[in-house]
């Protein structure tokens, strides 16, 4: 199975949430809407934090991580698109930002859970996704694999005629 969480499982997460939220809030059990509002932020952050350890029994393998060998500096912007529950964003976010200092590039975050014109504009069908240009990786990456794409996406592709 891919390392990689589609959008429909963030919104299928958005709208248990908001669902729940409805649900009690509609039959007046106020104190079980702040019950469940707590429940399901905590669950997700549970999720999300031990993800590296439960991931191989949920198919998913592992998402060990694998040092990058050589880093040379690259002044280039660098997008992660996330979105909310899904266990690879902060794995990746993570590596890239230990990577930030050292190849010296420019980090941008961009949640996407409430953005559909993003999802739209862009094509994005799963995240975590890393952009470098016109140049996209998506699913989870090891260290490795991510300096060898950043370093291959900031080289300038000239066309030949």
């Amino acid at each position: 199975m891919k390392q990689q969480c589609h959008i429909a499982f963030v919104y299928s997460s958005l709208f248990i949430l908001v669902g729940g939220i409805v649900f009690f809030l509609v039959r007046g059990l106020y104190i079980q809407t702040i019950f469940w509002v707590i429940f399901i932020i905590l669950f997700l952050r549970i999720y999300v934090r031990y993800f590296p350890f439960i991931s191989s029994y949920m198919g998913y393998g592992s998402v060990d991580d694998e040092p990058g060998n050589r880093l040379d500096q690259t002044h280039v912007d660098v997008t992660l698109y996330t979105g909310m529950g899904c266990p690879f964003c902060p794995i990746v976010k993570n590596r890239l930002k230990e990577l930030q200092p050292r190849m010296e590039f420019k980090l941008k975050e961009i949640d996407i859970t409430l953005k559909p014109d993003i999802i739209i504009s862009k094509g994005i069908r799963a995240i975590p996704v890393v952009e470098v240009g016109r140049a996209r990786w998506v699913g989870n990456a090891t260290t490795d694999q991510l300096v060898k794409f950043i370093m291959e996406a900031s080289i300038p592709k000239f066309a030949t005629a």
